[in-house]
């Protein structure tokens, strides 16, 4: 019984190694969200990308992690289970080297993680690291959360996005059309409680606090539907709060926006053709 524990802690990490070898594959698809079989869970932004990147680093540093003390584990069970009951029992008070290795070198991974990330973590979180097309710009749409669903305002062709709504601002619920090729950035709002605009495919995510604005931008370039959902518990109809982030050409884009605007503008009044 005691060489069964030993050999069980020397089990797992081998399951592990398993599990995360065939995640990613076509024939299981456990890893990360994907969109549509082409892409195998692949961010679809160049910034999803670099996160991508370091999930994968940190990953790796976890993995060697648990395997080393799993490994460990098995061996001094081993160790224990294979002595002879005439072998004396050693009293040891501690080390005062193994504490100090195990206490400086994770002290020194965490902070190299903390380093590594920070460009990533810039570019996606500090204003002045955003692509300079979207400080040119400026935002593109203001996304309203609100229980429960995705309020998208535009603003009139040819004018720039106000904090407030102008009469001109097109509406639209749930749907949000964006160019490919090039960031786009927009204002991140709520209405009542938190919410979390999450895409996973792009893996962007930012909370939306009451009284706040907060910019947010990325850029997608292969034309598709992608997935947004809400992130934050939010209220009895959280698990329906879904929208759908359009990618399409600037052209389409801009038809869409037109097609908005006469759809809104439309009295209901159709002249008789004589």
């Amino acid at each position: 019984m005691k060489k069964f524990w030993a050999l069980f802690f020397f089990f797992w990490p081998i399951v592990a190694l398993w599990m995360c070898w065939v995640a990613p594959s076509e024939d299981y698809r456990w890893w990360f969200p994907t969109n549509g079989p082409a892409t195998d869970g692949q961010a679809m932004s160049p910034l999803g990308q670099r996160i991508d990147d370091l999930f994968y680093l940190i990953l790796g540093i976890v993995t060697i992690t648990f395997i080393g003390t799993q490994f460990g584990l098995g061996y001094v069970l081993w160790k224990g289970a294979t002595k002879s009951e005439e072998t004396k029992a050693e009293f040891s008070h501690g080390s005062h080297s193994l504490e100090l290795i195990w206490t400086i070198v994770p002290a020194i991974v965490l902070v190299f993680i903390a380093l590594i990330q920070m460009d990533v973590w810039a570019q996606f979180r500090v204003q002045a690291f955003y692509p300079e097309e979207t400080m040119k710009n400026g935002p593109q749409m203001e996304v309203m959360a609100r229980q429960f669903e995705w309020r998208i305002r535009y603003p009139a062709p040819g004018e720039a996005l106000q904090d407030e709504a102008q009469p001109g601002d097109l509406y639209a619920v749930n749907e949000i059309h964006v160019p490919t090729g090039r960031p786009v950035k927009f204002n991140l709002r709520t209405d009542d409680v938190q919410h979390a605009f999450f895409a996973p495919q792009l893996r962007v995510k930012q909370d939306a606090v009451a009284g706040l604005i907060i910019p947010v931008w990325f850029e997608i370039p292969k034309a598709g539907d992608y997935d947004l959902v809400c992130a934050e518990l939010c209220g009895w109809g959280h698990y329906k709060m879904r929208a759908t982030i359009v990618a399409e050409p600037e052209e389409k884009v801009q038809a869409y926006l037109k097609q908005l605007q006469e759809e809104q503008n439309f009295d209901g009044v159709v002249e008789d053709e004589e």
